[in-house]
């Protein structure tokens, strides 16, 4: 895997971890604007997730690393994204598997299972490389209040 610099998102956490992962996976585009997209092509999809907090888990951790492994590459890797339609849906353009689309999922995926740890950590950042040249980073909308 090679070394890479990633965007920061600002955040006052104490702690903030990073993990990195590659997942092939095949999807396509259903809309007459994707060109050549529209039909099924693969990636070796790049991933990078950062997740910040404050408070470790029983365990010291923030975040096991193999857990976010587990949960995301088991997931997507050798797989049709289009299939995964609790994810991606052929009606709604917000929801296509597009990078922006794939960047998002992987953030709801992984903020859905932190949201069930007493230590509250956040995904602040999803960063999907698709090509050597073309990559996308979602960050949640901060909550008002």
């Amino acid at each position: 895997m090679i070394q890479q610099i990633y965007p920061q998102v600002q955040h006052s956490y104490q702690f903030e971890l990073n993990k990195d992962m590659h997942i092939a996976a095949a999807h396509y585009i259903p809309h007459e604007d994707a060109g050549k997209c529209q039909k099924v092509h693969g990636h070796t999809y790049f991933v990078n997730i950062t997740i910040a907090g404050d408070e470790l888990d029983e365990s010291g951790f923030l975040v096991n690393f193999a857990s976010l492994k587990k949960l995301i590459h088991n997931r997507f890797d050798h797989s049709l994204l289009n299939d995964h339609t609790d994810l991606f849906s052929e009606e709604d353009p917000n929801y296509f598997p597009t990078t922006e689309g794939v960047a998002r999922a992987i953030y709801e995926v992984i903020q859905n299972e932190l949201d069930t740890k007493a230590n509250q950590p956040q995904c602040v950042q999803v960063f999907v490389r698709e090509t050597p040249t073309s990559y996308v980073v979602f960050r949640p909308k901060r909550k008002e209040g």
